[in-house]
C-alpha cells in the first residue's frame, strides 16, 4: 500500500486522535500546540474528528482555518456519504451502538454538503517524515479503516500493517487509548483520543507531542495529558439532548461500557494511565512483545498442580459427539494450526472407512447415545474414503459434521456432496474455516490468495442449500462482539443467510499458545469460576486418531491433544471412557477459561 510522496517535516509535531465534536478538547490543544511552538500544519489528527460530543460544525470550522491535518477516520467516511451509522465497527446492541444514533443524526443534521466534502477529501493516510523516520498515519489499520488495535493485540497483527505500510513508525487511533510500543524494528503508537477520556477514572484527555532526536534517525514521542473544560462540554452534550451515558463520561473518566475493549484492557477501567516517554531509533530492532512464558514446574503432575491442589479432572458423562481425525496432511500451511497440519505433516496418517466403521459398532454396541460424528483433519476431503466414511455415519442415523476448508480439495467432491445432502438433508452440516473476516487478517494465517476461495466453497454450499456454519479464531485481538460485527457485514454482504452472533452459526475460538503461561485448573476452579464440568468438551467427546506406522487407530480425549500421550485413552471407546487430568495450557485457556467447544453451539 503506497499513499502520496511524505511530508517532511521538521519541527515538533503534535498528534492526536478523535476530538469526537468536542469544541472545548480541542481549543485546549490547540493552546497547548501553541504554547509548545507547534505550527499547526505540524499538528496531526488520526480523524473522527466528529462524534460524540455537541459541537460537531465548530469542530469543523476550527481544524479547516487551523490547517490541521487528518487522515479519514470512519466517522468521515460514513458522514461524507451521508451512511445510515457511523461504521466504527461496534456490534448491534454494544454501549456504542445503543448511543450512536443520537449522536450521528445530531451530526448529520448540523453538518452541511460543503463540510462534508471536506471530511470525505482527507487521505486515508498520510506519510510523513521526521528526522529521517518515516511515519504512517492511519486511522485503525492500512487494510480497514475501523480495526480495533489496543496495546494487547498480538504483535504478528501489527506487523502486518508493518509490512503493507512500509514505515518505521505507524501513528494509528480509532481504539481510544493511548499507548506506544515496539513492533521487531517498528514503532506502534496510539496518541489517545482528544473528545473522550481514557477510560481510566479521570476527566482529562490525552495526546502527543513528538520531537527529532539527537542524532538522524531518531525521534522521541511523550504522552501528555490535558486537562480542559470538560464540564463545559457535558453541559453542551446535555444542552444538545444527547446521550446522558457520554456525558458523564467526559466527567467521571469512565467510558458507558467495555463491550469494544478486549480482556486486558477490560480489566484495566478505572487505573490511571502513566505512559512513559520513548526514543525510537530507526533500524533499530526492539524485540516484539510476547506473552509471558510457562514456567517449567507448571502442568507436570497429572494429579496436582505446580501448588499442590488437586488437579482438576473431568469424567466422560455421554458421547455426544466422536471426532474422527481424517488425518493431518492438508493443502495449506497455516501459520499457527491447532493441529499442526500441512502438506507434509501426516504423524496423524489417512484413517480407513473400515476402521471407522468399527467405531460406530462399537458405539452401536454400547447403544451410547452418540448424535454427531465429526470430521476434522487436516483437509478431511484429501482422505480418499472421506466419502464412504461420511455416507456410513449418515446411513447409520447419525448427524455428520465436517470441518473443512472448503477450497479445492471439497470442491472435488460437489457432485456426490450434493447427492449426500439431498438423501440426508440436515443432518449434513459442513463448518468453513475462515480465520477472519477481512482478508488480510485470514490470509496471515492461511497464506496468500487463500480467502476468496474459502469464500467461493462457501458460496456454494449456500448455494446449494446445504446446513453451514463458520469457524473463526480471535487472532486478531478484537474482542469477541466486535469480531462478530465484522463477520455479520461479511456474510449479510455475500446473502449467506448466517447469524453472526449465533454461537450455531459463527464459532470463533481463542487463540491459544501452549508455550504461553496459563493458570492450572484445579477441582476448586470450577465453583471460583461458576462452571460445570459437563461444559468442557471432554465430558462429552473423543476423538479417533491413527498414528503414522500404528497398526490400529486409538482414542485421545480432544480435538486439541492428538500427540501428548497423556491424553491417549485406549483403543476403544469404551476404554475411553474414565477421567481425564487436565493437564495442559490448552485445557484452561481453550477449554475452561476460554469456554470454546469444537463441537460448536
Amino acid at each position: 500500500m503506497h499513499g502520496a510522496a511524505p511530508l517532511h517535516l521538521d519541527g515538533p509535531l503534535v498528534f492526536f486522535g478523535g476530538p469526537y465534536s468536542n469544541l472545548q478538547a480541542l481549543d485546549a490543544l490547540l493552546a497547548a500546540a501553541r504554547a509548545e511552538g507547534v505550527d499547526p500544519a505540524s499538528v496531526v489528527s488520526t480523524g473522527d474528528l466528529v462524534a460524540y460530543c455537541a459541537d460537531p460544525r465548530a469542530v469543523v470550522a476550527r481544524i479547516r482555518a487551523a490547517g490541521v491535518r487528518f487522515v479519514r477516520g470512519n466517522c468521515e467516511d460514513q458522514l461524507a456519504r451521508d451512511a445510515a451509522d457511523c461504521g466504527c465497527g461496534f456490534a448491534p446492541g454494544g454501549a456504542c451502538d445503543r448511543l450512536a444514533a443520537g449522536w450521528y443524526a445530531h451530526a448529520r443534521a448540523q453538518l452541511g454538503a460543503d463540510e462534508r466534502a471536506f471530511l470525505g477529501a482527507a487521505p486515508a493516510r498520510l506519510d510523513l517524515v521526521v528526522n529521517g523516520v518515516r511515519i504512517a498515519v492511519v486511522h485503525g489499520a492500512a487494510a480497514q479503516t475501523n480495526r480495533f488495535i489496543f496495546a494487547s493485540t498480538p504483535a504478528r497483527v501489527k506487523q502486518l500493517e508493518f509490512d503493507a505500510l512500509g514505515a518505521d513508525v505507524i501513528v494509528a487511533g480509532h481504539s481510544g487509548l493511548p499507548f506506544t510500543q515496539a513492533v521487531g524494528a517498528g514503532l506502534w503508537h496510539n496518541p489517545g483520543a482528544l473528545g473522550m477520556p481514557a477510560n481510566e477514572g479521570a476527566p482529562r484527555v490525552w495526546y502527543s507531542l513528538v520531537r527529532a532526536g539527537a542524532r538522524l534517525g531518531e525521534i522521541a514521542i511523550e504522552h501528555r495529558a490535558l486537562d480542559y473544560d470538560y464540564a463545559a462540554a457535558a453541559a453542551a452534550m446535555r444542552r444538545a439532548g444527547l446521550a446522558e451515558d457520554y456525558a458523564r463520561a467526559l466527567e467521571t473518566g469512565l467510558w458507558p461500557g467495555c463491550d469494544a475493549l478486549p480482556k486486558a484492557e477490560a480489566r484495566a477501567q478505572g487505573a490511571p494511565l502513566a505512559p512513559a516517554p520513548v526514543v525510537y531509533a530507526r533500524r533499530q530492532s526492539a524485540p516484539a512483545p510476547c506473552p509471558a512464558r510457562l514456567p517449567s514446574d507448571k502442568f507436570r503432575d497429572p494429579e496436582t498442580t505446580r501448588d499442590g491442589a488437586a488437579r482438576g479432572r473431568v469424567a466422560l458423562e455421554r458421547l455426544d459427539t466422536l471426532w474422527i481425525n481424517t488425518g493431518t496432511l492438508c493443502n495449506l500451511s497455516c501459520a499457527t494450526c491447532y493441529i499442526e497440519s500441512s502438506p507434509r505433516n501426516d504423524r496423524l496418517a489417512y484413517i480407513s472407512a473400515r476402521e471407522v466403521a468399527d467405531y460406530l459398532d462399537e458405539i452401536a454396541r454400547l447403544k451410547w447415545p452418540t448424535r454427531t460424528i465429526g470430521f476434522t483433519g487436516g483437509e478431511p476431503f484429501l482422505n480418499r474414503d472421506m466419502l464412504a466414511m461420511l455416507e456410513d455415519a449418515l446411513a447409520r442415523g447419525h448427524e455428520a459434521l465436517v470441518l473443512t476448508n472448503a477450497m479445492k480439495p471439497m470442491r472435488r467432491h460437489a457432485r456426490a456432496l450434493v447427492r449426500l445432502k439431498l438423501t440426508y438433508g440436515d443432518r449434513l452440516s459442513l463448518r468453513v474455516s475462515l480465520d477472519h473476516y477481512a482478508r488480510d487478517l485470514h490470509e496471515m494465517e492461511r497464506g496468500r490468495d487463500t480467502f476468496a476461495p474459502a469464500l467461493e466453497g462457501l458460496d456454494f454450499l449456500a448455494r446449494e442449500g446445504f446446513r453451514i456454519s463458520v469457524a473463526g479464531r480471535l487472532l486478531s485481538g478484537e474482542p469477541e462482539p466486535v469480531a462478530r460485527a465484522g463477520y455479520a457485514a461479511l456474510f449479510a454482504g455475500r446473502g449467506l443467510g448466517l447469524d453472526a452472533f449465533s454461537p450455531a452459526d459463527l464459532v470463533l475460538f481463542p487463540e491459544m499458545d501452549a508455550g504461553a503461561d496459563a493458570p492450572e485448573i484445579t477441582e476448586d476452579c470450577w465453583r471460583i469460576l461458576g462452571r460445570a464440568k459437563s461444559d468442557v468438551m471432554c465430558s462429552s467427546a473423543r476423538m479417533v486418531v491413527k498414528r503414522k506406522g500404528a497398526a490400529r487407530p486409538s482414542v485421545v480425549a480432544c480435538t486439541l491433544l492428538p500427540y501428548d500421550p497423556q491424553f491417549e485413552l485406549g483403543a476403544t471407546l469404551a476404554e475411553s471412557a474414565g477421567e481425564v487430568r487436565l493437564n495442559h495450557p490448552h485445557c484452561a485457556t481453550f477449554c475452561v477459561l476460554g469456554a470454546a467447544s469444537c463441537s460448536g453451539g
